[in-house]
């Protein structure tokens, strides 16, 4: 199954951080520590849909675990700034997709994987 192409799990972790950078913007007039709750919630939930996509589920897992923990660290663990937040994100999130995807196929079996 392909989304514009790609691979659920890429669109997954992008549309992840994506959210990411719109929250933490400030559009939304949350404070810090709300806006890395969500952020964390949201790359948790969309990790834990991607590992089910996803076999071995061990690298996206690891990636949620720390892409989640990263924002929450940041978050609640120093007095980081929406921008800071978003950008622990984004960059964890776009560092381990690439890293981890090679090691990663959809877990039907019939689904295409790229050669």
């Amino acid at each position: 199954m392909r989304i514009f192409g790609r691979e659920p799990v890429v669109i997954l972790n992008t549309l992840s951080a994506v959210l990411g950078l719109v929250v933490t913007l400030g559009f939304t007039g949350l404070t810090a520590e709300q806006a890395g709750a969500i952020v964390g919630f949201v790359t948790a939930v969309f990790g834990v849909v991607a590992a089910v996509m996803t076999r071995p589920v061990a690298p996206q897992a690891f990636t949620t675990v720390v892409a989640a923990g990263g924002v929450l660290v940041a978050t609640f663990g120093y007095e980081a700034s929406q921008a800071t937040i978003g950008a622990v994100n984004g960059v964890v999130l776009a560092a381990l997709t690439l890293l981890t995807r090679p090691q990663v196929s959809p877990s039907n079996p019939g689904a295409p994987v790229a050669g």
